[in-house]
């Protein structure tokens, strides 16, 4: 997903919630902290977005634009609403999300405001998702130098998860660091 997607995909969440600021905690909360990532970490096609001041209103997110909607159908991507909870992310997230003021789209009066992860946050996130994709991510970000590895494992205490999974967590990030 390109920079020019995302917007319109948080301003068509907007539109469908009826809400002005959204959350942005999925992989592509990249585009909040830079405007052009390595290619690498733009593969996904969906957005992980809720509504800052109504999370519940996501499940409209997942109705009009989700996996399978018209709207996915139509541009080849698509949001996924979720909600707070689902951010793993190290305590105090949510007083460093990024903010990225989406351009007004034509046709409309609306004007969206994407709260995403700040990049370490997210970079962990994906950590404690585990899945290879999310360590290739995490391994991109830190390859690339858009991540340092010091406040990586800074926050990494600070993760809500169980202590066997953070000691996990640091054990495989210590080896990537090591590797690069």
């Amino acid at each position: 997903m390109h920079p020019r997607e995302f917007e319109h995909v948080v301003a068509a969440a907007a539109e469908v919630t009826d809400q002005d600021e959204l959350v942005v905690i999925g992989s592509q909360a990249i585009l909040g902290s830079l405007e052009q990532p390595p290619e690498s970490m733009l593969h996904s096609l969906e957005v992980d977005i809720y509504p800052l001041h109504d999370p519940g209103a996501a499940d409209f997110i997942d109705g009009s634009l989700g996996d399978g909607s018209q709207f996915h159908l139509t541009y080849g991507y698509y949001a996924h609403g979720v909600g707070p909870e689902t951010a793993k992310a190290p305590r105090g997230w949510q007083q460093r999300l990024i903010m990225r003021k989406i351009p007004q789209r034509v046709a409309s009066k609306r004007t969206a405001t994407a709260w995403c992860l700040e990049i370490h946050d997210l970079v962990l996130s994906k950590c404690v998702a585990g899945r290879d994709r999310d360590w290739a991510y995490a391994t991109d970000a830190l390859k690339a130098g858009i991540v340092q590895a010091d406040v990586l494992l800074a926050r990494l205490p600070d993760l809500p998860v169980a202590k066997e999974l953070r000691d996990h967590i640091e054990k495989l990030l210590r080896g990537v660091i090591a590797s690069l």
